[in-house]
């Protein structure tokens, strides 16, 4: 019996990496996205003898953290990376910040140099936590493995915790080399879907407005809570048109619903232009009314009352005053508000069936205007932008998921969307370049490796084009559609839009030209090991994409476009 205890204690005692992955499986992380340097060799050793968890390759930290998002984004539950040192965290750090501004929750780590090595001031050390900082909820460093159950607990409860995003965890080589007898505990089963105070209140609020005098605005919480199916009950029980956010990460509504008006401008000036023709707006999740460039006044104008719905109590209120807001799940909370409203507003059906076909008129209007303009464009001999993106969106149809980053062509394509979900298209919500080609990676990944249509500009995609080996590396059957115009031209159109600059009257743009030489994307993908080809006719884009997502496999498709 003693000889039995003392193998028994001997098994329980393991380094420091064995009791992280312990736990990862038990939180069920399926990959570990990452690019090793030696302070993640002891991970990457343990990784060995691991049957449930995939280590997946990119090649420089910045995609590594951009697949990580797209993965969580995707599949609805953390993604989980692990990064290389002050280096490698600081090479990643733009798509974090991408990441903590769109509030994807990830559990971000880095190898550290062994602590007993730092009063030597080592190679490849810094302060991780102090650099982590500024784009996570909270950085910790461990000081040993047996931290390691109650702070890798913690980061996944924080990072799902509304807000939700990436938090951060320093891990020193000799924690992971430690040897331990910890037990690492159990998963913590949390609900979060609290119901909102005072629905009874916001039902009110919305039943007062005259009906077609309010507008919804669908934030990207919706897409989080999976509830654009309840969001389409109650914009069509109140006859309500629905917005999109200025500068979204999703669109968490159905684009084929006649209710649908499409994404709001990102100027104050631009978005008060539309908010202007409504009593009031039902705004549903935070950071929806995001603005890019100063223009006068504000984006909501003072007659216009706002109403909020969110778990994000930072927003309730914090740029435009709210006449009434309640913090709650979306998903639990429409539950609880369609009923309520139903009862609210049956006296006044008639008047929401008259608004009802106004808008959905409207919006069949503004959609043979947009097809009548791309069909004008057709056959000019250079693929204009609207052009592109509507034989795009014919080709895809309503089914295969978008990961978008192409500036120049992402408004059209919004338009020709016609899909019966809220959850086909994602956006680069936090700006930084060098998002979309590893999210849609991480994206395929999160869906269960199914199909996924990358669009990136010809200036985004040389921050990540890495993620073309990781995708044929992994076998994803991720389709890579660049809009190549050789010209980073969103910023010579802002520049032509003031008129007293030098760039202007001279007919002069510094640095915003990618010609001389010109980049060969399709030489690019070939040098990966990617299948790829050129368009420079509007008649073959969508038989190219169509022929792209068919083949199963990755793909990348060159279009080159105009810079009008």
């Amino acid at each position: 019996m003693d000889s039995l205890i003392r193998q028994t204690e001997g098994l329980s005692r393991r380094r420091g990496a064995d009791v992280l992955l312990e736990i990862l499986e038990s939180e069920k992380v399926e990959y570990i996205f990452g690019n090793p340097g030696t302070t993640e060799l002891p991970l990457m050793d343990a990784l060995v003898n691991s049957t449930s968890i995939r280590y997946v390759l990119a090649l420089q930290e910045a995609s590594a953290v951009a697949m990580a998002d797209g993965y969580a984004q995707a599949a609805h539950k953390p993604g989980f990376l692990n990064l290389h040192t002050a280096g490698g965290l600081g090479h990643g750090m733009g798509n974090l910040l991408n990441a903590s501004i769109s509030q994807t929750p990830l559990v971000v780590t880095a190898g550290q140099q062994d602590s007993r090595h730092s009063i030597t001031d080592p190679l490849l050390y810094g302060d991780l936590v102090k650099l982590a900082e500024p784009a996570v909820k909270w950085a910790r460093e461990v000081t040993s493995p047996d931290q390691l159950p109650v702070l890798m607990r913690r980061a996944f409860l924080d990072a799902v915790a509304p807000p939700p995003g990436p938090v951060f965890l320093s891990l020193p080589m000799n924690v992971l080399e430690e040897i331990s007898d910890v037990e690492i505990g159990s998963k913590s089963l949390i609900n979060r879907r609290s119901v909102a105070g005072g629905i009874d209140e916001l039902a009110r609020h919305l039943a007062s407005v005259k009906p077609g005098q309010l507008a919804i605005i669908a934030g990207d919480e919706i897409y989080a809570s999976k509830s654009s199916d309840k969001v389409a009950k109650i914009a069509e029980l109140l006859a309500a048109p629905v917005y999109g956010a200025s500068w979204p990460s999703r669109i968490p509504f159905p684009t084929v619903h006649p209710l649908w008006m499409g994404n709001l401008p990102t100027t104050a000036t631009g978005i008060a232009s539309e908010l202007i023709k409504y009593d009031a707006i039902f705004a549903l999740g935070g950071k929806s009314l995001i603005t890019i460039l100063y223009t006068e006044g504000q984006a909501v104008p003072p007659s216009c009352k706002v109403y909020q719905l969110s778990a994000d109590i930072r927003d309730l209120g914090r740029t435009y005053p709210s006449d009434f807001s309640t913090v709650g799940d979306i998903g639990a909370s429409l539950d609880v508000l369609l009923p309520l409203l139903r009862e609210a507003t049956s006296g006044a059906s008639d008047e929401y069936a008259k608004s009802y076909e106004r808008i959905s008129t409207s919006r069949q209007e503004k959609d043979e205007a947009i097809e009548r303009l791309a069909c004008s464009q057709f056959d000019e001999p250079i693929i204009s932008p609207i052009v592109a993106a509507r034989e795009a969106a014919r080709a895809i149809g309503g089914g295969i998921t978008i990961v978008d980053e192409a500036i120049a062509t992402s408004s059209h394509l919004r338009q020709f969307l016609r899909s019966s979900s809220g959850s086909q298209y994602s956006f680069l919500r936090g700006g930084a370049l060098g998002w979309g080609m590893p999210a849609s990676v991480g994206c395929s990944l999160g869906l269960g490796r199914e199909p996924v249509v990358s669009f990136v500009g010809d200036g985004a995609a040389m921050y990540s084009p890495q993620a073309l080996w990781t995708a044929a590396h992994e076998e994803l059957p991720v389709t890579f559609v660049v809009m190549n115009n050789r010209e980073y031209n969103v910023l010579k159109k802002f520049m032509r839009s003031q008129t007293d600059y030098s760039s202007v009257r001279s007919n002069r743009y510094l640095a915003m030209d990618l010609q001389n030489p010109a980049i060969d994307y399709v030489a690019l993908a070939a040098s990966m090991g990617v299948s790829a080809r050129r368009i420079e006719k509007a008649i073959d884009v969508a038989p190219a994409i169509e022929a792209g997502i068919k083949s199963g496999k990755t793909n990348l498709i060159e279009i080159v476009i105009s810079a009008a």
